[in-house]
């Protein structure tokens, strides 16, 4: 029986079974054995100071980290495009901080940040050179550009011309009126003609006094180079006469070709005794540096008045200059026409006709005023009635 149970079970396919071994009580009551225990870490890795370094490294990690990306953004926040739609004009003032100046250009809508236009200004180290000026800026600068040009102290500049033939009391009152210019004038007009004629770049803030002065030494300089080149044998005494002289033929004509004729004509009448009856001395006699209003004529009863710079009633050259003469009119003077000319009327377009004969000139001087009566007729004509002058012009 017991043997076929057995082939029983192997043919079953449970194969033979393990015989179970009998354990004694002691080892029953015996504690199995449980999960070991992790390994143990090595001193090393508890020690703190190693703690301490992975944490100083993980920081300086996260710094790096947020510098680069603060660094990016700055720099791309720093060259890019500005806020601004319009240009401006700014103002820095001498003694004007960085910081300052980066407020003002955030408050007036120029920049974005004035922490980060302040932060890379010092990037650049460009804090200190920073300038003083009047500046234009452009719609959309970077703050770049902005820093850019506020170390060229390209401030902008304003023009203040001073065309030939002014009086100094007429240069006086337009420097006054410059109102780009600063501080008061001089509290004396220099000499008649001491002034130069000149067209003047300046920033804002340039002292009125600082330009009567440069004006001054331009002339002097001027002056004093073309009388140096004279021609020989002018009939002039000293370099005042020679002032005076060019201060009238700048006054006599504005046609550049005509200045040395027409100082040739005064010389020749100087050097052979004749007077200069010439009508812009008449005019200063009258009105001195102020000038002749423009919408009053020359009236035949003005050659009468008896003045210092009457040239019709005095013999030579009148007394100072009656104007500031230009270059032009000084080397007309210093270097005149080869003429025999004597006697130059208007010719009705701007310019004069010249005679040698007093014959000669005056029918040049009847041409001319027949130019003036149509002329006045023709005005009488476009005029209302009643708005005729009360006087006589010279010409007549």
């Amino acid at each position: 029986m017991s043997g076929n149970s057995d082939n029983l079970g192997e043919r079953n396919g449970e194969g033979p079974k393990r015989p179970i071994a009998a354990r004694s009580s002691h080892e029953v009551l015996r504690p199995q054995k449980g999960t070991p225990p992790p390994p143990r870490r090595s001193r090393g890795s508890r020690n703190q100071f190693v703690v301490f370094m992975n944490f100083v490294l993980s920081c300086v990690v996260f710094l790096v980290v947020v510098a680069g990306a603060a660094f990016y953004f700055g720099k791309r926040e720093f060259d890019g495009r500005g806020p601004s739609t319009t240009t401006e004009t700014v103002m820095i003032r001498p003694n004007t901080g960085v910081r300052e100046i980066a407020d003002m250009l955030e408050r007036r809508g120029l920049i974005s940040d004035a922490r980060i236009f302040l932060l890379g200004v010092r990037a650049y180290d460009a804090d200190s050179n920073l300038k003083a000026g009047e500046y234009e800026i452009k719609a959309g600068a970077s703050m770049h550009e902005i820093m850019k040009l506020l170390e060229s102290g390209k401030s902008v500049l304003y023009s203040l011309t001073l065309p030939e033939g002014l009086t100094v009391e007429q240069v006086f009152e337009r420097v006054a009126n410059t109102e780009e210019l600063s501080g008061e004038l001089p509290e004396e007009l220099p000499p008649e003609g001491s002034l130069a004629a000149d067209t003047l770049r300046f920033t804002r803030g340039l002292s009125r006094k600082e330009v009567i002065e440069k004006l001054h030494a331009h002339q002097e300089e001027l002056v004093e180079s073309i009388w140096e080149r004279r021609a020989e044998g002018l009939p002039i005494d000293d370099i005042q006469e020679f002032v005076t002289l060019a201060s009238i033929v700048e006054k006599e004509t504005g046609i550049a070709d005509e200045r040395p004729r027409v100082a040739a004509v005064f010389l020749n009448r100087l050097e052979r005794g004749m007077r200069l009856q010439s009508d812009p001395t008449i005019v200063y006699g009258l009105f001195g540096g102020k000038g002749k209003p423009a919408e009053r004529p020359i009236y035949r009863s003005d050659l009468e008045k008896e003045t210092p710079y009457n040239t019709y009633l005095i013999d030579g050259l009148p007394p100072t200059p009656i104007a500031n003469p230009g270059r032009a009119a000084l080397e007309a003077v210093a270097n005149p026409s080869v003429t025999d000319e004597l006697y130059f009327v208007a010719d009705g377009t701007g310019g004069h006709v010249f005679a040698e004969t007093l014959e000669e000139h005056n029918e040049n001087v009847a041409r001319w005023r027949d130019i003036e009566r149509q002329r006045t007729a023709e005005a009488e004509e476009k005029e209302p009635a009643g708005n005729a002058g009360d006087g006589q012009n010279a010409s007549d």
